[in-house]
């Protein structure tokens, strides 16, 4: 893979699984029918559809953890709830014969790469499942706190997360164990970085050597992306200012994008959290997203309005940072509360399990693929400055401008009811009064930039190249 800076990549996050099944003979404890069961996608059948990827313009791949799981099944939620997402391991050293193998991984992980697509394996340091052998077995059930032993504290750094054993991983014992497992997965997969949860629950001194241990031991270039819950700019600095990780979740976005396209809030006060995002620390990056598997999904709280959630994955696609997309979003997946938000891939017409005879909604899916090739044509959306130029009323443009390549590209977004008109002096930085619109077609000229914008409709703008 040529490099290529990871400001520029376009995340695509998947719950193995609930994508694809392409192994069924894995196929253990599998109900598709119930919501916290197993659905049978494995690593195998995510790479039958990595062309799915592909040919949505994504450049990177997130995948939930891979080792070995909890055999059984937990009832807090009032319904059998399984470790099918990964994130419950009972042993760090072996991958979950449920999802694969580790050639799958690896075989995934090379196909990838022939695809120009980067892989983040989704880690988990702070804790193990629930009822795990690690909190059974002598030589290691001191290693944890847990509220059955009433051993858990009330900081961040020694709570048992929702009940779950907390690894006291300020131990060096526990801290080389745990980092020597997953370094080997690193070592072993050939993937490109860690997706790391539950960031601040495990303590700075075990962070900074897991950066020192994976550049001296994997690579000086493997990308760390950190989960701080409510993460943004000013919170995840103590974490960027120590080096720990390359980047992590901004959890503003999704909250301050999709009150926006609802008309709530005044459109000045959303640019200015559009600038605010700029605060980063230089060299780090924030990643958005719209949905996830933690967090109920967009188009679910746009109540199914997908003309406003168009609105909103225009925007995603045109700030910067990295954009993650959650696995069938691009084509109406429902999502929804907990656990709706982790249902299956929907494949429509193809015989593709679990999620086969799911309704997709394709129109959605073409604006996805068109608006990432705009971002990876266009290195101003995501690595370029943001310039509000109009932020009156519902019809709202910004101006993203990299002074290095001298990209410039004009976002206009109308989020009312009634067509809206701006008129705006050209940008300086095209040096020319005309314009292309790169999302719908067609040309503007003039003395000056008379842009309408139709009802709920977005046009993006960039500059004619000269032959």
């Amino acid at each position: 893979m040529a490099p290529r800076p990871w400001a520029d990549e376009i995340l695509y996050f998947v719950v193995v699984d609930r994508f694809a099944d392409g192994d069924a003979a894995n196929n253990t404890a599998v109900d598709v029918a119930a919501q916290g069961a197993f659905h049978g996608g494995d690593l195998k059948g995510l790479r039958q559809q990595l062309d799915e990827l592909s040919s949505l313009g994504v450049t990177a791949l997130w995948i939930t953890p891979v080792v070995k799981n909890i055999d059984s099944f937990v009832t807090g939620a009032g319904f059998p709830d399984w470790g099918y997402h990964g994130y419950w391991a009972d042993d760090f050293h072996q991958l979950d014969p449920r999802i694969g193998t580790e050639e799958d991984l690896r075989a995934l992980v090379d196909d990838a790469h022939r695809r120009g697509i980067r892989v983040l394996l989704d880690v988990v340091y702070n804790h193990p499942g629930y009822n795990s052998h690690y909190v059974t077995k002598p030589e290691t059930k001191n290693w944890l706190r847990s509220e059955e032993r009433g051993t858990c504290g009330q900081d961040d750094v020694t709570s048992c997360v929702s009940g779950l054993p907390d690894f006291k991983t300020e131990l060096p014992e526990v801290a080389k164990y745990l980092l020597d497992a997953q370094l080997d997965w690193a070592k072993r997969s050939g993937v490109d970085g860690f997706r790391l949860d539950t960031v601040k629950h495990v303590d700075h001194p075990f962070w900074k050597e897991h950066r020192r241990r994976l550049r001296e031991e994997v690579s000086k270039d493997f990308f760390l992306l950190g989960e701080v819950w409510g993460g943004d700019a000013e919170s995840l600095d103590p974490w960027f200012a120590g080096d720990e990780m390359d980047a992590g979740f901004d959890f503003g976005f999704q909250g301050s994008t999709l009150a926006f396209v609802q008309g709530r809030g005044r459109t000045i006060a959303f640019d200015k959290y559009l600038k605010s995002r700029a605060k980063v620390r230089p060299g780090y990056l924030l990643a958005h997203f719209l949905s996830s598997h933690d967090v109920t999904g967009a188009l679910h709280q746009l109540e199914g309005d997908v003309k406003r959630f168009r609105l909103a994955v225009v925007l995603q696609l045109t700030t910067s940072g990295i954009p993650t997309l959650y696995y069938g979003e691009e084509v109406a997946r429902p999502g929804g509360d907990w656990p709706a938000n982790r249902s299956d891939m929907p494949w429509g017409s193809r015989d593709v399990r679990p999620g086969a005879g799911k309704p997709r909604d394709e129109d959605l899916r073409k604006l996805y693929q068109k608006l990432t090739s705009i971002r990876r044509a266009h290195v101003a959306l995501s690595r370029g400055t943001h310039q509000g130029l109009s932020t009156d009323g519902d019809l709202y443009v910004f101006l993203r401008h990299e002074a290095g390549s001298g990209d410039a590209v004009i976002v206009a977004i109308n989020r009312g009811a009634q067509p809206a008109k701006v008129s705006l002096p050209w940008p300086e930085a095209w040096g020319r009064t005309a314009a292309e619109d790169v999302l719908n077609g067609g040309r503007l000229e003039g003395p000056s930039l008379e842009l309408t914008v139709e009802p709920l409709g977005a046009r993006i703008l960039g500059r004619i190249q000269t032959q």
